[in-house]
């Protein structure tokens, strides 16, 4: 077990690359804003992309928006060679807001990895759209931010990031049946489980495409990340084990946002993280739900500020104010921004290992120790430690580059920190940080 103090840990520190882990060519500067905007003018131009609305009309309905979802991962296959392998999901869905049995189908695009295929991340947006009231499948809805902004994203994210290779795999996702109750997130959850992936990490995004709110306030500088404080799949004696030895606040979805936080901090001139500590908005959903329901991380970006009169609404003038979803109200400067920190994102979490799953013993005793489990293609970790009461990480790690599973920190007293250990991958780059509290790590807590 290796033991080292904290004046030994400096001087590893000071002996780590100035340069950020697994720095390399941007592919991000790929992104196009007349793309993205060409995306959702022919998303909007379909009529409306309800789960109920037409599955078998050429030019409108929710089947005519998948068939051209999927042409256009098609497409970005036939650039790569065939990299990208198509798959529909579907099933038959009825509930609360689907009155008669209805054919659910998402559109996915799979980029397998070259070392660890079975290790996936997954970027995801929904292609559904609704108007004022969710049962309404007939009238127009545009649905141009709401979700048009996502399902661009995630079809320029596959036009970028299918020209290269990576050690393990990447999940693009267009989604159905989110306005009815997160259908087509609990199909590709569902499907996850299915095909025994290791989920790394979900990246859901939901209305990413504008900067301004109904009440005139503009934020263009940031974009919101939620993630979820405990565990959606804790059990009961892991409760009581987080109430005792912590974790509320070290959820593998809350150390990706942290993560996200420091990647977005890389890039000047980018979009600033604003992370908001609950699941999502106050009283309402994302597709993310159902990943964090089986327990896999996962987090959703949304703007900064939200138009509640450009979202969820019937196309009309009403008191001299324009109501309805539309392409005019978008901000594609912003859309690319976020496409941009979706797709950095990307691809370094397909670079890196997954996080390790630390435990930490540190009572009656004066030094605390460490230990885990080997990761699949990390080649050394790092460990990292914050005070009980401060929201992240400390700047600078307590040991880099440790080849061993273990150790020891002398003189540091556990009950006064919170640790976390990152895997380190051949090219560098460093995983998420992952807690060492109880269900801290990055898989499912077994049933």
């Amino acid at each position: 077990m290796q033991k080292i103090s904290l004046a030994g840990a400096v001087a590893l520190v000071s002996l780590i690359s100035g340069a950020p882990l697994g720095a390399q060519d941007d592919p991000a500067s790929e992104v196009s804003e007349a793309r993205l905007r060409a995306d959702i003018d022919a998303l909007v131009g379909f009529g409306t992309r309800h789960t109920l609305s037409l599955q078998d009309h050429p030019t409108r309905g929710i089947g005519a928006a998948r068939k051209w979802g999927e042409a256009e991962f098609r497409k970005a296959s036939a650039a790569c060679g065939g990299c990208l392998e198509i798959v529909l999901p579907e099933r038959m869905v009825e509930g609360r807001r689907i009155p008669t049995p209805t054919r659910l189908v998402n559109v996915v695009a799979i980029q397998r990895g070259t070392e660890r295929p079975n290790e996936v991340v997954i970027v995801q947006g929904h292609i559904d759209s609704r108007v004022s009231d969710v049962a309404d499948f007939t009238s127009d809805a545009p649905g141009a931010n709401d979700d048009g902004s996502g399902t661009a994203l995630v079809i320029e994210a596959a036009r970028v990031l299918s020209g290269n290779t990576y050690p393990t795999t990447i999940v693009y996702a267009l989604l159905s049946g989110e306005e009815q109750g997160l259908y087509g997130g609990q199909l590709l959850a569902d499907y996850a489980a299915e095909q025994g992936w290791t989920v790394k990490a979900v990246l859901n995004n939901d209305i990413v495409g504008g900067s301004c709110g109904s009440d005139g306030y503009c934020d263009e500088g940031h974009v919101r990340v939620f993630s979820e404080g405990p565990r959606a799949d804790l059990t009961d004696e892991i409760r009581a084990a987080q109430r005792r030895d912590g974790g509320e606040n070290d959820s593998p979805g809350r150390n990706l946002s942290r993560w996200i936080d420091a990647l977005a901090d890389e890039t000047p001139g980018g979009l600033d993280v604003r992370q908001i500590w609950r699941t999502d908005r106050m009283g309402r959903g994302g597709d993310q739900i159902p990943f964090l329901e089986k327990g896999y991380p996962a987090i959703r970006f949304s703007v900064a500020v939200e138009d509640y009169e450009h979202q969820h609404q019937d196309l009309r003038v009403e008191d001299g104010v324009t109501y309805g979803d539309t392409v005019d109200e978008m901000d594609f400067p912003y859309l690319a921004k976020v496409t941009r920190l979706n797709i950095r994102a990307l691809d370094r979490l397909a670079r890196t290992p997954m996080p390790p799953a630390p435990v930490a013993q540190a009572a009656v005793q004066t030094f605390t120790s460490l230990k885990w489990e080997p990761v699949p293609g990390a080649i050394n970790y790092t460990i990292w430690k914050r005070r009980t009461d401060v929201p992240n990480w400390e700047a600078e790690p307590v040991i880099a580059n440790v080849v061993a599973t273990s150790a020891n920190l002398e003189g540091v007293r556990g009950d006064d920190w919170f640790f976390g250990v990152s895997a380190h991958g051949e090219d560098g780059s460093m995983s998420p940080i992952a807690s060492a509290v109880p269900a801290g790590g990055f898989a499912p807590i077994p049933e």
